[in-house]
């Protein structure tokens, strides 16, 4: 295995409902080599061509924002952090030209649109180093959904569901075994579940440190857990580590 950690971003669309917060998820399918067949945000690592963008673009530490916004067009055909997108069909029409191999900077160029790197806000940062076969240092962003009525659709292959869901109907599924999530993301979704809206989770976005959380392993009443530092947010520090990777 390679210690040196993968590079990715991924990224917590938000929009607020009548009936209470609603966010973008996928479920990876049960072939991919990294959490495979658990509910995740969508996003990925961060390839060339976002870093060539990024320098493109004079904004070369934000690459990462690319890389979010690109996975999440790829993933869900659901279209953030990208100006002047209020078309539902221009993001089934974005997805596939990306899955036919065509890159986001001349996609954007066809089409008269840009990036808006500042919808995205930095959420959180994650490492967890315990020996996988795979290691990723993920920067999460949160942003606003595009307006409209989209509906996603999930990337195939690569993610057999693509759906809206509240934080906390998520988790009950999770508990329930309905669905299995990874430790960075039933952390992730408890924190989103104590807002009511995007305002309040901006909110504390901009009030927590994005210091790298790398989970280390603790014995607690005499059993192991997987924790997180105390002071960012999370509700949640703990998890027995019989089931921390997969609920």
């Amino acid at each position: 295995m390679n210690d040196e950690a993968i590079p990715a971003a991924t990224l917590v669309v938000w929009r607020d409902g009548a009936d209470g917060p609603e966010i973008l998820v996928v479920e990876r399918s049960a072939r991919m080599a990294f959490a495979a067949g658990a509910i995740v945000f969508p996003g990925g690592r961060v390839d060339q061509a976002d870093r060539e963008l990024a320098n493109l673009l004079g904004r070369a530490d934000e690459a990462p924002k690319i890389t979010a916004i690109r996975e999440t067009v790829e993933e869900t055909g659901i279209v953030s952090g990208i100006a002047g997108t209020s078309d539902p069909a221009l993001g089934l029409q974005l997805q596939a030209a990306l899955h036919s191999g065509r890159d986001l900077a001349t996609l954007l160029r066809e089409h008269g649109l840009e990036l808006d790197l500042d919808a995205l806000t930095p959420f959180a940062r994650w490492m967890p180093a315990f020996k996988q076969p795979r290691k990723f240092d993920t920067l999460f962003y949160l942003t606003p959904a595009p307006a409209g009525e989209w509906v996603p659709r999930p990337q195939e292959g690569e993610c057999v569901a693509a759906e809206w869901t509240g934080p906390a109907d998520m988790l009950d599924r999770i508990a329930h075994g309905e669905a299995s999530a990874i430790f960075p993301t039933k952390r992730n979704l408890e924190r989103l579940a104590t807002h009511r809206s995007f305002s309040a989770a901006l909110a504390d976005a901009r009030n927590h440190s994005i210091e790298t959380i790398i989970p280390w392993v603790e014995e607690i009443d005499g059993e192991p857990h997987v924790r997180i530092p105390e002071g960012r947010g999370y509700p949640i520090i703990s998890e027995p580590l019989a089931t921390a990777f997969r609920a």
